[in-house]
């Protein structure tokens, strides 16, 4: 986080300065339109309940595989501007596919699915040059990875009977993670957690996405699942350091790729990717969780 502002001294005006060594520190800001980020948050949190609580809840994998999609078309073009050409196609279509059968038949075939569309990128693949073929593979493995296939975990969520519970424990810790770290990192941060990935998280405003997971965790453990709050402490503590793994990954990718966001579909947040960066490495870390203390 930026350090605070010191008062000026007493004295007569210097004269104006528009130098890199007289430039005003950055006051304390997470570096988002606020209001924006609010609306387009809550939007996105009431279409996820109204289609995962639906009657009709396919309407829940319908919107998990649009975001695929979306996702996977935002990292393949920012991909391209550093030269590799993964190919969109197999990628849009796999991974669609991948996580309709993981919610229709679980998890082995949604690994199935993993591996089916990489042999498909690569056949395809094959029909271009020789030149870049490696490289254009490998793209194509870290995108369907990173993408549809962590996705596919959010699909196992909901397949249960209290699936609609589960992914609604597994968002809305997240959205704590998110939501603690900002209050207390504004607030309270002072010292860095990693100045040349994210310069704005700080250790203060993880102990803040700590704190707000836990409560979360404990809270969701004992009213949506009747389970004792000590495993849903757990619980928000392993999903914080997933999501903020995950936040600081991203910002990695988005610095070598040299860009600042991965889109501009949602106002405040960028793009698609922006808002998925902390959802997509959590999501099976949570899957394996509640299965594991709720079955």
């Amino acid at each position: 986080m930026a350090t605070r502002e010191t008062d000026s001294m007493a004295g007569p005006p210097e004269p104006a300065n528009t130098g890199p060594a007289d430039v005003d520190p950055p006051k304390r800001s997470a570096g988002r339109n606020l209001p924006a980020a609010i609306a387009v948050g809550l939007s996105l949190g009431g279409l996820i309940l109204a289609t995962v609580f639906s009657p009709y809840r396919w309407t829940f994998i319908v919107l998990l595989a649009l975001a695929g999609v979306l996702g996977t078309i935002e990292i393949v073009k920012a991909m391209r501007t550093l030269g590799p050409q993964p190919p969109m196609v197999p990628l849009l279509v796999g991974g669609t596919a991948s996580i309709v059968v993981a919610y229709r038949y679980g998890s082995s075939e949604l690994f199935l699915g993993l591996a089916l569309t990489v042999l498909g990128c690569l056949l395809w693949r094959l029909a271009g040059p020789v030149e870049g073929l490696v490289r254009d593979v490998s793209a194509a493995v870290f995108t369907v990875t990173y993408v549809p296939f962590l996705l596919g975990f959010t699909a196992l969520l909901a397949v249960p009977g209290d699936g609609p519970r589960r992914v609604t424990a597994f968002v809305a810790t997240v959205v704590c993670s998110d939501v603690g770290g900002y209050v207390a990192g504004v607030l309270f941060g002072k010292h860095q957690m990693a100045p040349t990935v994210s310069p704005k998280k700080s250790w203060e405003g993880f102990a803040g996405s700590a704190t707000a997971c836990a409560a979360a965790g404990a809270i969701f453990f004992v009213t949506l699942f009747g389970a004792p709050a000590w495993q849903g402490v757990l619980y928000g503590l392993a999903l914080v350091c997933s999501a903020t793994l995950g936040d600081l990954g991203e910002s990695m990718i988005k610095r070598d790729i040299g860009i600042k966001d991965m889109g501009t579909l949602l106002p405040g947040h960028g793009g698609l990717m922006d808002r998925l960066d902390s959802l997509l490495p959590t999501a099976p870390i949570a899957w394996v969780l509640l299965t594991a203390f709720i079955g």
